[in-house]
């Protein structure tokens, strides 16, 4: 069987990375209960902090009910009402691979199941990922429940993020960013998002119209789609799909690391600006800088 890579290479994941390997993995480990764990890195349980032995004492003969997903973390429910939850970071992935394949370089816990089938490796070169587990935290682990909704989630309501995103007194790129109001979006899809709303990234939240802030959560919600059915964004080798195809949105992207290239619309450069230790990427012309900015 040939190696099934589910993580995330040199980027952080945004949704569409994170939801393709949830449906990956998802093939893979529901129903199927854990023989054995073990942690090569400490630091990749770091946020487990009773440590590597309660880590594998948790999970341990549990059952995988499936995999689940809030914003660009994911859990595990377990048959005892636990999970097990973490996030990819800069270069995690998960690896399901035959038993007896050789060891990854950075291969930091490994997890094997009772029915000696392949076996699922965190492999996470910088160590910015982590696994935890959460008791009772089947349905949504605590740790995860400050983060808010995604805008594919059913449960998303609409106007109450246009209502919030209203109130805020920020530029919009910052809001969208912001995982306690809207999860999922980085800075890759709010590029692209704000781009086809033709509003520029330090645009004043306050100073949208209700129809403005519907309309870029409809391109929001459009982005994240069109992304997540082209298997994510791949720039490196190293994110690759389950069955190791990398994610070609990167052809789709109209902004997002293009300066210099002209607009799809009208033909000006596409800009790039330094924003919050990253970079913006817009059009000077579709996307002008307001009066009133705030970054």
């Amino acid at each position: 069987m040939a190696v099934r890579d589910l993580g995330l290479g040199g980027s952080v994941p945004e949704l569409p990375e994170v939801e393709t390997v949830r449906r990956g993995l998802e093939k893979w480990v529901t129903g199927r209960t854990i023989a054995a764990v073990e942690v090569h890195h400490p630091r990749s349980i770091r946020r487990h902090v009773t440590g590597p032995l309660d880590f594998a004492a948790q999970l341990l003969g549990r059952t995988v009910l499936g995999v689940s997903r809030r914003g660009k973390y994911f859990w595990f429910p377990l048959d005892d009402g636990a999970a097990m939850y973490g996030h990819l970071g800069m270069s995690g992935q998960l690896l399901v691979q035959p038993a007896g394949t050789e060891d990854e370089i950075h291969l930091r816990v490994r997890f094997t199941f009772t029915d000696g089938g392949p076996e699922l490796r965190f492999v996470d070169q910088r160590t910015f990922g982590g696994l935890a587990v959460s008791p009772g935290g089947a349905e949504l682990p605590a740790e995860l429940a400050h983060i808010a909704l995604d805008p594919i989630d059913p449960l998303f309501v609409d106007e109450d993020f246009v209502a919030a995103l209203r109130r805020r007194k920020t530029g919009v790129k910052r809001a969208l960013l912001d995982q306690t109001l809207i999860s999922g979006v980085g800075n890759i899809y709010a590029d692209e998002s704000l781009w086809r709303s033709r509003l520029h990234w330090a645009r004043a939240t306050d100073t949208l119209t209700r129809p403005a802030a519907r309309l870029l959560l409809g391109h929001v919600r459009d982005v994240l789609t069109a992304a997540i059915g082209a298997g994510g964004t791949s720039f490196d080798s190293l994110y690759v799909n389950v069955n190791g195809e990398s994610g070609y949105f990167d052809r789709a992207l109209a902004v997002y690391g293009r300066e210099g290239e002209p607009c799809s619309r009208c033909a000006s450069p596409v800009r790039r600006d330094p924003f919050m230790n990253r970079s913006s990427f817009s059009c000077p012309k579709c996307q002008p800088r307001p009066r009133r900015a705030r970054l």
